[in-house]
């Protein structure tokens, strides 16, 4: 029997002269706490974050009471899902146990420590700057990005700042806590290993009697039984499904799902399950799934939230809906970061996401030694049990960027000999995967080349992160690369305008104003931003141009590379976007922003990731199908002048196979002209120069707004050309939010928006700018 323990908690800084105790929320944190009490700023407006630093330095008490009584169960365990980080447990006044790693779960028993009546229970949080630097102290320094101590905590490594999130280090009861009370055995861990048809189901028991226990496991309407003897706590059992339904990712079938009942005894669980196989071949980095190759569209994805205990089974639901919105079929959970929620998960197995899951270690050099061994042992084991049933789940990685540290960054002479994670990485995790999940591929790192001594920059195999581009490089650069897998690339764009507009109050709103620049946390990132433009697109001289057109030059530079690699299937199989979501407000490289809202790099990947794309791709046109079925048909290919006349024409059949890629040569040069390709539906435009260089005719168009249900529909019809079409509604309420973005008419063209809004908007305002843009806009 399970009760949880949510209710009635304080918090209050340990140590201070006459403390406020503060109500809190769990699961939560002290900053959400205090920010409920309004004893702080919001830490997500303007540079409020810099006045909060001595929250991570502050050790902290949470404290409540509860009723018990005592039922007749053998044990009582106090179970603690997530204690972020350094706690000390006590149970009316007793020291339980103490926990040092955010990331795992833990259980006490405290059957002996309970009285009829009111008890207290209290949990002590060390500051976690405190503990991270003594262990610092003691083992000696480690490289890493930034004057942080995360390497020397098991805790969310971007909770420390990162180059597109705050340093808001926080302490709390994260995830649920309560009160198991049981009798004879409890069911410890369910295991279940998939098979195309049927499922093995590892279960392991803790006794508080001896003698037989009968276990069973049932899935869908198979159920096999079996018997632990005396003594024994753990056992496998076979359910082979006739007939089965496998689960199959987005895009290659249904992702099918059994419902998996196991019993002990008297105590049961019950989850969902997926009979599928999954397999990597290491040196193409090609996945495959019940034997069929995937190409993963994906995004990775960083903590919904700073304070991740506020991130919904909702908010994920939203969140994914995105990605799928934009045509992923992935995403990669980024080592930065957490393991994610069993909800997370769920979502994804339901919805035939494929997930990457790193373990929590990024871009520094880790300590191999006590506690941290212990550690890490014992988090990957609970958090290998627990989410290896999860059929979405198809990848163990063991840390982001750290080999390629190791191998580029000039850490060899920083360590002097101190372990860095290699044993982490190469040994224990792959050895733990082995034992617990064998069914599932183990990948050391990302980038990695396949073996040690390969060079993780390798782009012929293996998996690559591209950051020559937006690092310091223009984003034609991709050209330039041939990989097996990218797993990070990216492009940064300022988020939208309401979100910005919601997160700092400077006035006039301009690029430099003190609140935007805080909210950009990458080196030199405006400047970057500026830098990018390059050829693409003329230098802003106000605001509302430096918007558009940054937001506009993130969705070309992503989507570019996108249909670089697209194009380049089989030989590469997969591209994961640098990055899906933010946790805060922030200039980033997220395609939705850090107030849930899309920016116009989501709509340029919505029509990049499309299961069939059109692309020019070098000197052709490629053709790529990537759906079960043939994509054939008339290529029409046309050159033609800006006011739309047809200067060449040419048609050339084309077969992309399934899950294939055709390329047709251009039977003609573009000769300064605009080539056009049109396919089935689908088209791409090939301009014969940078925007600032093209002779647009000033852009001349009507326009006409009809009220719909729910908001507002947009109708613009061109009579010249048109480039990057745009509407921003949220700048007229934040509520109001378009269906499309970025779209080129040529003479004569028509699309239609549809805007909805929580509030009526102004019709004249919806088609006047700064609201609706276009690169060839008429100006005064």
């Amino acid at each position: 029997m399970y009760r949880s323990l949510h209710h009635g908690w304080t918090v209050a800084p340990i140590g201070r002269e006459e403390p406020v105790e503060t109500a809190a929320t769990v699961p939560g944190c002290v900053h959400t706490d205090l920010l409920a009490a309004g004893a702080i700023p919001d830490p997500y407006q303007d540079d409020n974050e810099l006045r909060l630093g001595w929250i991570g330095c502050t050790d902290w008490r949470y404290k409540t009471s509860f009723d018990w009584h005592d039922e007749g169960f053998d044990r009582v365990d106090l179970v603690c899902d997530g204690l972020d980080t350094v706690a000390s447990v006590l149970v009316n006044g007793v020291e339980v146990g103490r926990t040092q790693n955010m990331h795992r779960r833990y259980r006490f028993d405290v059957t002996g420590l309970l009285v009829p009546g009111a008890n207290e229970l209290r949990v002590d949080f060390t500051a976690p700057y405190a503990y991270a630097e003594a262990q610092a102290e003691r083992l000696g320094a480690r490289p890493g990005p930034y004057a942080e101590p995360y390497p020397f905590i098991r805790k969310m490594a971007c909770n420390f700042g990162w180059d597109w999130g705050p340093t808001l280090v926080t302490a709390g009861i994260w995830r649920a806590i309560g009160l198991e009370s049981w009798s004879g055995v409890r069911i410890a861990e369910v295991r279940p290993s998939s098979r195309i048809d049927g499922v093995d189901v590892g279960i392991t028991v803790e006794r508080a009697a001896e003698g037989a226990v009968e276990v069973a496991a049932t899935v869908g309407d198979v159920r096999v039984e079996g018997k632990l003897a005396p003594g024994q706590t753990a056992t496998t059992l076979r359910v082979d499904v006739p007939d089965a339904k496998p689960w199959w990712p987005r895009g290659y079938g249904e992702p099918h799902l059994y419902p998996l009942v196991v019993t002990a005894g008297d105590d049961s669980r019950t989850t969902r399950v997926g009979l599928r196989t999954v397999e990597l071949d290491p040196d193409a980095f090609r996945i495959r799934v019940n034997g069929e190759a995937v190409f993963l569209r994906g995004f990775n994805w960083i903590p919904d939230d700073t304070f991740p205990a506020r991130t919904t089974a909702d908010d994920l639901r939203e969140r994914f809906g995105q990605a799928i919105g934009a045509g992923a079929n992935a995403l990669r959970v980024w080592g930065g970061g957490v393991y994610e929620s069993d909800e997370f998960y769920a979502v994804a197995d339901a919805l035939g996401l494929l997930v990457w899951q790193d373990f929590p270690f990024a871009c520094a050099a880790y300590p191999e030694e006590e506690p941290f061994a212990a550690e890490v042992e014992a988090e990957a084991r609970d958090n290998i049990a627990r989410l290896m049933g999860h059929p979405s789940l198809v990848l163990w990685c063991g840390n982001n960027e750290n080999i390629e540290g190791h191998q580029h960054w000039g850490w060899p002479a920083e360590l002097d000999g101190r372990s860095w994670g290699a044993g982490f990485y190469y040994d224990l995790l792959p050895r733990l995967v082995a034992e617990l999940d064998p069914g599932r591929p183990y990948w050391p790192g990302s980038p990695y080349s396949g073996t040690p001594d390969r060079d993780v920059l390798d782009p012929s195999t293996g998996t690559v992160h591209i950051w020559t581009v937006w690092g310091s490089k223009d984003y034609t650069h991709y050209a330039d690369y041939t990989p097996r897998f990218v797993a990070e690339f990216g492009f940064q764009g300022p988020p939208t305008y309401a979100t910005l507009r919601a997160s700092v109050t400077d006035e006039p709103l301009t690029p430099d104003a003190p609140g935007v620049r805080h909210h950009q946390k990458a080196i030199d990132g405006n400047e970057k931003l500026l830098a990018g433009l390059g050829e693409h697109l003329p230098m802003p001289e106000t605001f509302d141009d430096w918007h558009y057109w940054t937001q506009l030059n993130q969705a070309r530079a992503v989507a570019f590379g996108v249909r670089r690699f697209r194009a380049l299937m089989p030989y590469c199989m997969g591209t994961v976007i640098w990055q899906l979501n933010d946790c805060w407000p922030v200039t980033s490289w997220a395609a939705v922003d850090g107030g849930r809202r899309r920016k116009p790099l989501w709509y340029e990947l919505r029509r990049a990731y499309a299961p069939r794309l059109l692309t020019f791709h070098e000197s052709a046109v490629a053709v790529v199908n990537d759906t079960a079925e043939p994509w054939s048909g008339s290529l029409r290919l046309t050159r033609r002048a800006l006011d739309g006349t047809v200067l060449d024409a040419a048609t050339v059949p084309v077969a992309a196979a399934p899950r294939g890629v055709a390329l047709a040569e251009v039977p003609f040069t573009a000769g300064g002209a605009l080539l056009v390709a049109e396919f089935d539906g689908a088209r791409a435009l090939r301009f014969p120069a940078e925007d600032p260089l093209m002779d647009y005719p000033p852009a001349r168009l009507s326009t006409e707004v009809l009220p719909v249900d729910g908001g507002y529909a947009v109708r613009v019809r061109a009579a010249t050309i048109v480039r990057e079409l745009a509407l921003f509604p949220d700048r007229l309420h934040p509520s109001a939010s378009v269906d499309d973005q970025l779209v080129t008419l040529l003479p004569g063209e028509s699309v239609t928006f549809t805007v909805r809004s929580d509030v009526p908007l102004d019709p004249a305002a919806l088609v006047a700018h700064p609201v609706l843009r276009c690169l060839n806009e008429a100006r005064p």
